[in-house]
């Protein structure tokens, strides 16, 4: 409790210097390339994902209204790029009979591999847990396929959740000879659920992801931080693209692959800084803490 008190308290007398010490980290962390790879890797990794989620919870709920969900919440991680990924899964369920084993397993390969990656980043950003503890490699390999389950739970969850708001926002309410619509409620109640996953999908990653398990009230402090960046970063991006941006002129037809792959690194550099955020948040209050920030060696 003491080193929880201590940590809170150098933080909240010193908020400019520990913002600073965790940029200058998460710079001698090489934090920029780091989340060039996962967003690389993420790139080759949604769409095999996407298919092998949709085609499992298809069984379970129709078809149109879970991509009509699944469009409305990658428009927070690609946006403005939602409606491409939504149409190219579309037309892959229109033809989903010509799936065999190989085709199968070389899905459940390539979605796997942004997580192992992003395994490896935090292992870079959590270096003082993985000099003293490392995970065993079952645990590593078994992980990521473990996170792919909880995340179609997690969808399955969420689109009955979204639909019965959704259904909500097409009543009213009278009262007094007036007419309410909830149209308004409903809507910031799906922005709400979807700010509220967010915050939890977060959390869930730095609870998971990094060796050994981080306290709960850190995740969530990273999981805060990286998600009110995003939410900032997310609106300006809509109105780059939507007022600005002349990628399209410049890279043609390339440019969905473009757009998506600089949303998912903009996203792997706050999720990797939010991790950065919790590594510092853990050391605050030592005795070494105060000292210079030294890069990343190996060897």
């Amino acid at each position: 409790m003491r080193v929880i008190g201590s940590q809170a308290a150098t933080v909240l007398a010193h908020p400019g210097a520990f913002a600073l010490r965790t940029l200058k980290a998460f710079r001698a962390n090489q934090g920029l390339l780091l989340a060039g790879a996962v967003a690389y890797y993420a790139l080759l990794s949604i769409v095999p994902l996407l298919i092998l989620t949709v085609i499992a919870l298809s069984q379970l709920i129709d078809q149109s209204e879970l991509l009509q969900t699944l469009g409305r919440y990658l428009e927070w991680l690609v946006p403005g790029q939602s409606s491409a990924i939504v149409g190219e899964l579309a037309n892959f369920l229109d033809h989903r009979d010509v799936i065999g084993w190989l085709l199968l397993a070389t899905m459940l390969f390539f979605s796997s591999l942004a997580f192992t990656v992003l395994e490896n980043a935090m292992s870079v950003i959590f270096i003082h847990r993985v000099a003293i503890r490392r995970r065993r490699f079952l645990v590593s390999a078994l992980l990521p396929y473990c996170y792919i389950l909880c995340l179609g739970l997690g969808l399955l969850l969420v689109t009955l959740v979204s639909g019965s708001l959704q259904a909500m926002g097409e009543e009213s309410v009278e009262f007094l000879g007036r007419r309410w619509s909830l149209g308004g409620v409903s809507g910031v109640l799906l922005y709400l659920l979807g700010v509220a996953g967010e915050v939890f999908v977060l959390t869930s990653v730095y609870m998971v992801m990094p060796v050994g398990r981080p306290r709960l009230r850190h995740a969530l402090i990273g999981a805060v931080t990286a998600a009110l960046l995003w939410e900032v970063t997310r609106h300006v991006l809509v109105w780059y693209f939507a007022t600005l941006s002349q990628v399209n002129v410049v890279y043609g037809s390339l440019t969905t692959a473009i757009v998506v792959l600089l949303s998912l690194e903009i996203a792997a550099t706050l999720l990797l800084f939010g991790a950065q955020v919790i590594s510092e948040y853990e050391r605050a209050g030592r005795d070494d803490w105060a000292g210079p920030v030294l890069p990343l060696r190996t060897g």
